[in-house]
């Protein structure tokens, strides 16, 4: 399509352990448009930022991107030499880290660290470095930024620190920011600032945006589409609206059913039981199947291919196969 930007088609990623091949990412399938704002949810251990790292072409040994494709407007990534993707990530492809004081330099100045970002993918020069980092503070909402360019990462608080990686991430004017759960680590009212801040940026800058997340509340305050992730696969994907009033996978429903809501208030909450599989151990089927409470023969013998529910709506699970409601929809 030519309003597609990326294109992931049939991704594996593994790590190579001293226990074994640790399979992280197992044939993930999906694309975005320019502009478009797209969730990546599931538990700890699901593959969402691997998938993340995995376009930036950050995996580093044990790590290996093992099959697959990765095209970004048309370029095929995973075929650039190190320098060509160089010229790539940070200008046009761009991340936000969960953690920003480890992803600051606590060495340098803000000031130092964003003009030499704009410096080295050549955005600006001179006098105009100074300008356009200030503008960059102020784009993101942070007060005084001439003053803060000054300072030192430790001298900020956790949301301030978030908004500079937001403004070092914007100074390169990229068509794509990753952001790996770039609200973990704050509190609730910053959260839902820094929130806001990248929807405002993805509306008046035409930005593309990954949301890599845990939080479905999250994605549905945010994100257009979704897709669901478990055990290094997508299990469920479309938009936000339909997954969230129809939701189809056990594991989506049982992510739902554990979000806490005022009806809740004072009771126990749902909890999915079980973990994730750890990847070590080859998965012939479903890898829900030995959590999910509606699991069938077929489930553990073979991996469900994708049944279409609706035009923005697909599963894989065999009880839609055919589609059909298996089960009621509360």
């Amino acid at each position: 399509m030519m309003n597609t930007l990326l294109a992931v088609d049939n991704l594996h990623v593994s790590f190579f352990t001293a226990r074994g091949e640790v399979q992280a990412v197992r044939g993930i399938t999906f694309s975005l448009e320019r502009g478009q704002m797209l969730g990546l949810v599931g538990e700890t251990g699901c593959g969402k930022s691997v998938t993340g790292r995995s376009i930036m072409r950050l995996i580093a040994p044990p790590g290996k991107i093992t099959q697959g494709r990765i095209l970004f407007d048309g370029q095929p990534l995973l075929n650039l030499t190190e320098p060509e993707m160089r010229r790539v990530r940070g200008k046009r492809i761009a991340m936000i880290f969960q953690d920003p004081a480890a992803a600051l330099n606590p060495v340098f100045t803000v000031a130092q660290q964003l003009k030499a970002i704009m410096e080295h993918h050549r955005v600006a020069k001179g006098a105009g470095l100074h300008r356009q980092a200030t503008q960059l503070l102020a784009d993101v909402g942070l007060p005084i930024p001439d003053a803060l360019l000054k300072v030192y990462p430790h001298q900020l608080s956790g949301g301030m620190q978030q908004r500079v990686m937001i403004a070092m991430a914007l100074s390169s004017h990229p068509d794509l920011i990753i952001a790996d759960e770039p609200t973990t680590a704050l509190d609730v009212t910053i959260q839902a600032q820094i929130l806001n801040l990248l929807v405002k940026l993805q509306q008046d800058r035409g930005i593309a945006i990954i949301l890599i997340t845990h939080n479905l509340g999250i994605v549905a305050e945010t994100c257009r589409e979704v897709a669901v992730l478990y055990a290094g696969r997508i299990v469920e994907q479309g938009a936000v609206r339909d997954i969230f009033h129809r939701p189809s996978h056990p594991y989506t429903r049982g992510l739902l059913a554990a979000l806490p809501n005022p009806a809740s208030r004072g009771q126990t909450l749902n909890v999915i039981p079980g973990s994730v599989p750890s990847g070590l151990q080859p998965l012939p089927g479903c890898a829900y199947a030995s959590r999910c409470e509606h699991v069938l023969p077929m489930c553990r013998a073979s991996q469900p291919a994708f049944v279409k529910l609706g035009v923005d709506h697909q599963v894989a699970c065999y009880l839609y196969d055919p589609p059909t409601d298996s089960f009621d929809h509360e």
